[in-house]
């Protein structure tokens, strides 16, 4: 399949207003959302339905049983990942993105799985935040903030 647009991969995803802004945030910008399992929610939920408003049924939506499944099945090369975490090695300002990326990010209370972290650790970056007071990004602000400087010049 060729893709010319990053797509957005939440595993196991929590909270479901968080996926309903952010599949919002896909179809405005014409992305897929991937979503890996398990959920803290079901697909079905109102309150996801509630947060995506009546864009929700627009969203490009791929599943996933597992994160083993999405890479069995997208076989992403190592450039195209990007893994997101509050402790990252690196800004998310310096990487270039590719027109192909995944931009992964993990549940909104226990980030990405470790073993995900151990296996990708060099493809891991951070959001830069100025405050001590806070610890981490709402995960739909932090996805809105990572998508637009993944698109930075496409616009």
């Amino acid at each position: 399949m060729t893709r010319h647009a990053p797509s957005i991969v939440l595993v196991h995803p929590e909270i479901p207003g968080n996926t309903g802004t952010i599949g919002r945030t896909c179809v405005a910008l014409g992305l897929e959302l991937v979503l890996v399992r398990p959920y803290g929610f079901e697909i079905t939920d109102t309150r996801l339905k509630r947060a995506g408003l009546d864009y929700w049924q627009h969203v490009r939506l791929a599943e996933y049983d597992s994160w083993e499944a999405f890479l069995a099945e997208r076989q992403p090369r190592a450039d195209q990942l990007f893994l997101f975490e509050d402790d990252g090695p690196a800004s998310f300002y310096e990487p270039e993105y590719p027109a192909d990326a995944y931009l992964v990010f993990g549940c909104e209370t226990k980030g990405l799985p470790e073993a995900i972290r151990a296996a990708h650790g060099d493809r891991e970056f951070y959001l830069p935040m100025r405050s001590e007071h806070i610890r981490s990004l709402n995960l739909a602000n932090a996805v809105t903030a990572v998508i637009y400087q993944a698109l930075r010049g496409s616009f």
